[in-house]
């Protein structure tokens, strides 16, 4: 019989900072004396930190309109605001929770790793917009008399002062972590004043650098909770699971942090225990998978408080990550809390909502990057089912400007406030189910203070495994870790032989260590615009290894503030729109949703990437592989159709057993008809997150295309100064398309350019294709017509095209011929000249497409295509999409990224046709080529700022390509794989167009 983890430790009862009671510590600290906002400590006045429990006695928001005054700097309107006798009719009303530069006071400003003010810690400039908030209020009738009153901050950035009735409270930094003062004494029956200074920089700032808006205010709830004598201050759940049992320790902890009497009550379970008391009985265990809580009370001292109770066991066995005794591969993004309207004052709805996307798009993990999330969200997530990695308040990142010299986790001087951040997170937090690693904190470098938060975290927690990813040794953490590998780095780290980095000893034992420990990435695929590309592979290398305990896709949501411009377009916003330096620009768009939620197609590459099974449909049988950890697949239902050029030929549903977690299954399996076969997995059964019949994963079979049939080819004629082959006119001097079936038609072109991506664009000359391609002229191509040749039936057009001042060029061959209403074009490509960047052939460039353009009229509004979709694809993401007919208006072609790039290719088409009142429609076959369709050129979608910016050119541009480049995730990764670009060979492209 195995013992239960050992006890979280309770929390020390009196105060850091004075040595008295925390609950009783208000010191009497003045604005005048003392520039509190530049203190290393991390607040005053404030009571120990304590879990976030619901329960039934009184509690008052104080959330709603505020009376708000904006002053220049940290001293705010002066040391009278919080006098109850001041009259502050005049000044501004603001909604709290709220960022007021949001509210129309001041600017959000947006960086990545740089500090907006002077690297000078612990100081800031005299520049310190500060916001003076107050706010009259009276206790309802029914508050009770007795007990003690306890006022709660959820989250103020970056530094909160609070009094009341004119009685200071206290000071608290730490951005995404709460603070409570005891009000019981200045707390009146009648009117009371509430006043509040937010600095928008302090001391914590310089802890705070996490790569996301600089938002400063009280973002989070504000409330006041009654505190009946007696009643419980804290209160811990340890909830331990082996071999269906459970192990169950609810404890009700005093100010000082002793026990205190208590009854534990889970209905379902038919328990009723002593609190303190350690209980065995029969459960069922929770899991991501299977989020399996039971719900009680524990009451204590006349209140009830909720519990909610998941059994589980987190452990490393032999250098694999467990819950439950099973192996647990976490299949995760990371999550900054994100609203296009309200910043990081989210509403609980819409955190169901993120958690019910995640779920959708097969998402089990999510680290909350780089902060303790709102509680609100881990109690979300302890009932829909994620497991999480939370991580602390912590990042130092803008020390690299530095020389990381003064760093905070090597100076003894920031100890306290470091520690005071991982201790409220896990005393906040340890009694999740659903969070199964801490972090301690993000990018911060080294540095002898984490030897003991990982200290205070295993003293207050046991139960979990530790991570943190920028020590290479990991010697405080029981992961190794990484960020942005390569596909062959990460290879060799699920094969145990990563190179050992600089600062560790080649085969000591702290080398030796690391290898041993399971593995996380906990960043990769940065979603930044039109990517990530490779997904599929990554998840490949992850599951390749039980060492491999999974990874985190950066990131959930693009960082994007709606706006409005004058003519009404709506848009996003990015660092870049802000006039203020150092700025991040556009690196805060990064994610897998647009700011308002809306999916964008790189949610649906990781959702297939890591979908929970693998469909393979092959000739007579469909094999099942599960990648749930587990439970079952007896939940899901099997549906199989046949389709022919969209037609639904034959449909039913497959006969699955229950694949077992990990397990795999073959079902012998032949369509009646011959067709496209597609296998979809699908729920049952509704769930909390999505409906009966949402589609989790699918396969396909695909046939190849049956060859075109070849008729007598139309003769070649003059007529009128140009010639005429079968329904078309070409320019006899060019070879150009003119018309075709009386449709206007100006081209082909070749094309050998796109607009940059963000990931094209590289890390500044870090894997900046986009500036090679730029630095050739590809972007500035000119053609010149070598020959235009014709004989009976065909006319074969020859063309060079390149930049100004290369010799790299391509020259094409194009073969025009007819047959009863169908022109045949067959193209050949061939590069020649020095296909180099700098004039002394430094590196090598390849273009980002190859193929050709042509102008339509603008007039054509929609799209019929069979191929790859409905979603765009390339070389590196049409994992993603499924072969099919599908049908678009030109515009719905088109994805919105909140900065415009190259979009909306689709791969592997056979046919396209485009239709438009008055037009005939116009047809285009092929074996698999690519193509988009836009009302504007590359290049003016390469200059434009924000969607509303494109304008429609009066035409339909047509791209027709033997091969687009992959998008890769090279904004913040590795570069584009070779097998992604597009090699410079010989190429071909054969196309058949109808118009009528």
């Amino acid at each position: 019989m195995r013992a239960p983890s050992p006890s979280p430790s309770p929390l020390p009862a009196r105060c850091h900072l004075c040595g008295r009671h925390a609950v009783k510590a208000v010191h009497k600290w003045h604005l005048a004396e003392e520039a509190y906002w530049e203190d290393l400590r991390p607040g005053e006045g404030r009571r120990r930190p304590r879990a976030d429990v619901l329960s039934d006695a009184p509690r008052l928001r104080l959330d709603g309109d505020w009376r708000f005054r904006l002053a220049p700097t940290a001293h705010g309107t002066g040391p009278g605001f919080a006098d109850p006798l001041l009259d502050d009719a005049d000044w501004d009303l603001l909604r709290i929770p709220s960022h007021w530069v949001l509210e129309g006071h001041g600017d959000p400003l947006y960086t990545n790793t740089a500090f907006p003010f002077p690297l000078d810690p612990p100081h800031l400039p005299e520049d310190n917009p500060t916001g003076d908030h107050r706010l009259r209020f009276e206790l309802p009738a029914g508050w009770p008399e007795g007990g003690r009153t306890v006022l709660r901050f959820q989250g103020v950035d970056s530094c909160g002062a609070a009094w009341l009735n004119g009685e200071p409270l206290g000071w608290s930094t730490g951005s995404r972590l709460p603070f409570e003062f005891d009000v019981t004494v200045p707390l009146r029956r009648g009117e009371n004043l509430l006043a509040v200074r937010v600095q928008r920089w302090s001391a914590g700032s310089y802890l705070e650098d996490q790569d996301m808006w600089w938002l400063p205010g009280i973002f989070r709830e504000v409330e006041l909770l009654w505190r009946p004598d007696g009643a419980a201050d804290d209160v811990l759940v340890s909830a331990d699971y082996e071999d269906g049992t459970g192990t169950l320790l609810v404890r009700a902890l005093d100010e000082a942090g002793g026990e205190l009497p208590g009854v534990v009550r889970l209905p379902e379970l038919g328990l009723e225990a002593p609190a303190g008391e350690s209980v065995r009985l029969p459960v069922e265990p929770w899991s991501a998978e299977s989020p399996r809580l039971y719900r009680g009370t524990l009451e204590v001292a006349g209140e009830r408080i909720e519990l909610a109770v998941g059994f589980r066991t987190v452990r490393i066995r032999d250098g694999v990550f467990t819950v439950n005794g099973s192996p647990v591969r976490l299949r995760g993004v990371n999550r900054h809390e994100h609203d296009p309207d309200r910043g990081r004052a989210l509403d609980e709805a819409t955190m169901r909502r993120d958690i019910e996307l995640m779920k959708r798009a097969n998402v089990t993990a999510v680290r909350t990057s780089h902060y303790p999330p709102h509680p609100a969200f881990l109690r979300l997530c302890d009932e829909l089912g994620l497991w999480v990695l939370e991580e602390c308040d912590i990042e130092t990142h803008g020390f690299i400007y530095a020389g990381w010299q003064g760093n905070p986790p090597t100076e003894p001087q920031w100890r306290e406030a470091l520690v005071d951040r991982i201790t409220r997170m896990v005393a906040r937090d340890r009694s999740h189910p659903s969070i199964v690693i801490w972090s301690l904190a993000n990018e911060s470098m080294v540095g002898e203070s984490f030897d003991v938060l990982e200290r205070v975290v295993r003293r207050l927690d046991p139960s979990r495994p530790i991570h943190y990813e920028r020590d290479p040794s990991f010697r405080n953490s029981d992961f190794s870790s990484a960020m942005y590998p390569a596909l062959e780095e990460l290879e060799a780290i699920a094969e145990r032989r990563e190179p050992t980095p600089e600062g560790v000893v080649a085969g000591s034992p702290d080398d030796a260590r690391r290898r041993r420990l399971p593995f996380v990435l906990c960043e990769y695929g940065h979603a930044m615009g039109n990517g990530p590309g490779s997904l599929d592979e990554y998840q490949r290398i992850l599951e390749s290894s039980d060492r491999m305990a999974g990874g985190f896709v950066w990131e959930w949501i693009d960082h994007g503030f709606r706006a409005t411009t004058a003519d009404g377009s709506e848009h996003f916003r990015h660092g870049g729109d802000i006039d203020f330096q150092p700025n991040g620009g556009s690196y805060c768009i990064d994610g897998l949703l647009f700011p308002d939620r809306t999916p964008s197609p790189g949610l649906a590459s990781l959702a297939r990437a890591i979908a929970p099974v693998v469909i393979d449909v092959a000739e007579g049988a469909i094999a099942i592989r599960s990648r749930q950890d587990v439970v079952d697949t007896a939940a899901l239902r099997w549906r199989w159709r046949v389709e022919d050029d969209g037609a639904l030929l034959a449909e039913g549903l497959l006969d699955v057993p229950a694949v077992p977690a990990r397990g795999s299954v073959v079902v012998p399996f032949t369509a009646p008809v011959a067709g496209v076969l597609t296998v979809s997995a699908e729920l049952a059964e509704a769930a909390p997150w999505a409906p009966a019949g949402h589609e989790v994963a699918w396969g396909q079979r695909i046939d190849a295309p049956t060859p075109a049939v070849r008729r007598r080819s139309a003769r070649v004629a003059d007529e009128d100064g140009v010639l005429r082959l079968g329904d078309a006119l070409l320019d006899p001097r060019t070879g150009r398309l003119l018309s075709l079936g009386g449709v206007p038609v100006d081209g082909p072109l070749v094309d050998l350019w796109r607009a940059p991506t963000e990931n094209d664009r590289g890390q500044g000359t870090l894997n900046a294709l986009a500036a090679s391609w730029s630095a050739v002229g590809l972007d500035r191509v000119l053609h010149r017509t070598v020959s235009v040749e014709r004989d009976e039936h065909s006319v074969t057009v020859t063309t060079r095209s390149g930049p100004a001042t290369q010799t790299l060029a391509v020259l094409s061959r194009l073969v025009w011929t007819a047959e009863e209403g169908a022109l045949h074009l067959a193209a050949q490509f061939a590069f020649t000249g020095a296909w180099r960047d700098t004039p002394h052939g430094h590196h090598s460039v390849t273009p980002p497409r190859l193929g050709v353009r042509l102008t339509l009229p603008g007039g054509y509004a929609d799209a019929d295509w069979l191929g790859r979709g409905p979603g765009e694809s390339y070389a590196d993401t049409l994992d993603a999409v499924r072969f099919g007919r599908f049908a678009a208006s030109i515009d719905a072609l088109q994805t919105p990224y909140v900065v415009p790039q190259e979009n909306g290719n689709h791969v592997g088409t056979r046919r396209l046709s485009l239709s438009g009142p008055g037009l005939p429609p116009l047809v285009v076959t092929g074996d698999g080529f690519d193509f988009t369709a836009r009302r504007w050129t590359s290049e003016a979608l390469a200059v434009a700022a924000h969607p509303h910016e494109l304008r429609d050119s009066g035409h339909v541009v047509l791209n027709l390509d033997v091969r687009q480049q992959g998008v890769g995730s090279a904004s913040c990764g590795p570069a584009l794989p070779e097998r992604y670009r597009v090699p410079l060979e010989e190429a071909s492209l054969e196309l058949t167009f109808r118009a009528g």
